[in-house]
């Protein structure tokens, strides 16, 4: 069911002709009495003009109205102010403007198994208040639970932490996430006539029964990290240093003597505290 317009006139207008209609009235029902002519016509009349009035209503900006004419959709006013349609029609009004949803925190396993904890917040609005008044029973607690089905889904598409078997992760990628949460809820709320305008995470984070571990976990793979480019960086530097003392002719070394330059170069550079010079009054070889 797609939303149309339907024809409706200004309330200004026409709060004027019916004003003027029930003045008419008056008039003729005291001309009645006056002449002693039976009442009922304009008595009639009045009624009339009063069930007329009935068809006022007000929309506000950024609002709909949807109409019903004994249970049959007939259409939807958008133009805002005073309007007037056919007494019968029921209305229904459906505000246009965004709202914002954030769930609550929800408990999901990742693409790892792990247990994290995970919210977002969902941008939306109405486009369509025809699908939205009729093709869902609630759209606002449509929009909620379908957010949060959505958002467990996605939960469990990607790690929490990016490794090298992943290309996106739940902690480092969030433009990547973002998109395909407001996607994967889109598709869902397409049917109830609603947009989805953004939707993002705002709460991510490992569940407390595993949080220190996974805590441990990361600061492993720091340290591992930040050793592995010690280790490059050093081994690089140590390769500089000889070929410089190769190509400078300062000195010349056997295989054994540069055995040991690599091994003090390594702890010197690798180590995490500050090294003791000690000075070598001998030599290198025995005897």
């Amino acid at each position: 069911m797609k939303e149309r317009q339907v024809l409706t006139l200004p309330g200004v207008p026409m709060v004027l002709i019916l004003l003027v209609l029930l003045a008419v009235c008056g008039w003729w029902l005291w001309h009645s009495v006056s002449a002693f002519v039976s009442p009922v016509p304009p008595m009639v009349g009045g009624a009339l003009v009063a069930f007329c009035g009935m068809g006022f209503f007000i929309v506000q900006p950024n609002q709909a109205a949807v109409m019903q004419f004994f249970g049959k959709y007939v259409g939807s006013e958008r133009a805002s102010g005073l309007r007037w349609a056919n007494p019968f029609y029921s209305k229904k009004t459906v505000t246009l403007r965004v709202r914002n949803f954030e769930s609550s925190k929800l408990k999901v396993n990742d693409l790892e198994g792990s247990p994290i904890e995970i919210a977002a917040v969902v941008v939306w609005q109405v486009h369509d208040a025809a699908e939205a008044v009729f093709n869902v029973d609630d759209y606002e607690n449509f929009v909620q639970v379908q957010s949060e089905a959505a958002l467990r889904q996605m939960a469990t598409s990607y790690p929490y932490d990016l490794h090298e078997e992943h290309k996106v992760a739940l902690r480092s990628h969030a433009t990547e996430i973002n998109e395909h949460l407001r996607n994967e809820i889109q598709d869902r709320l397409a049917q109830a006539g609603l947009t989805v305008i953004e939707a993002r995470v705002s709460h991510l984070a490992y569940a407390p029964e595993i949080a220190q571990a996974m805590l441990q976990r990361q600061q492993a793979a720091a340290i591992i990290a930040a050793r592995t480019r010690i280790v490059e960086g050093a081994v690089t530097m140590v390769h500089m240093a000889l070929e410089q003392l190769a190509r400078k002719d300062v000195v010349h070394l056997d295989e054994e003597r540069k055995a040991a330059m690599v091994s003090n170069l390594l702890v010197v550079l690798c180590g995490e505290r500050g090294t003791q010079p000690v000075v070598n009054a001998g030599t290198l070889y025995n005897g």
